[in-house]
């Protein structure tokens, strides 16, 4: 009994580092503006909301949206503001994006399926949203 409750110990440990990792990944890919970076986490077909434009996107058609972005609004800084916990499989995350034509704010959901964890839905909207 002592011996399953350890093993489920350890792999809910490994479980939100693997999670973490995946943020750092994501948020480091925000703050270079690098839409390739990013998209290699989303899903095949993500929930995508930039400003105005919001629909569900083939992976590669939400790459192009998010580079038409950054091109639109060089990166200043990116920080997240708030993440939640992981709960059954999903979290979200919250950030403030920083660019030359102002302050955006950023929300991604991921989600693990299986031994894949990809960006379900991610939002890009102006602070006053």
């Amino acid at each position: 009994m002592k011996t399953k409750a350890i093993i489920l110990l350890v792999i809910s440990i490994s479980s939100l580092a693997f999670m973490s990792d995946i943020i750092d990944g994501i948020s480091s890919a925000i703050r270079t503006g690098n839409p390739k970076s990013i998209s290699k986490y989303f899903i095949e077909n993500i929930d995508l909301k930039v400003i105005a434009q919001e629909d569900v996107y083939s992976k590669q058609q939400a790459e192009m949206i998010l580079k038409d972005f950054f091109t639109k609004h060089p990166v200043k800084s990116y920080t997240v503001a708030h993440k939640s916990e992981p709960k059954a499989g999903s979290q979200y995350v919250i950030g403030t994006l920083e660019t030359e034509n102002g302050k955006f704010r950023i929300y991604f959901l991921i989600k693990t399926t299986g031994s894949e964890t990809l960006i379900q839905q991610f939002r890009i909207e102006t602070e006053n949203e």
